[in-house]
């Protein structure tokens, strides 16, 4: 059950880092842009990890105040979470 639940983790911390990945470049080319939705239910299923990450990272979505605050707020509340589910 922890594999499966670690492996979870992983992969939904993927799909968040490189949407987030593939937004930011969609933003500089000026195409049309994964939604904000999108980007907050991957954060919200288990990604907040991954999308923080990717936030920092391509500098993408730090203006914004929801997800400054919201997408770190969320990873600490997964990380508490995970360490409770795996102990």
């Amino acid at each position: 059950m922890e594999s499966l639940l670690l492996l979870y983790f992983l992969i939904i911390n993927l799909i968040a880092f490189f949407t987030m990945k593939k937004d930011k470049e969609k933003a500089i080319k000026q195409q049309y842009r994964i939604s904000e939705q999108t980007l907050w239910l991957l954060a919200v299923l288990g990604g907040a990890i991954g999308a923080t990450a990717a936030m920092f990272r391509f500098r993408h979505k730090t203006k914004h105040i929801s997800f400054r605050i919201g997408f770190p707020l969320m990873m600490l509340i997964e990380l508490a979470l995970a360490a409770i589910l795996l102990s």
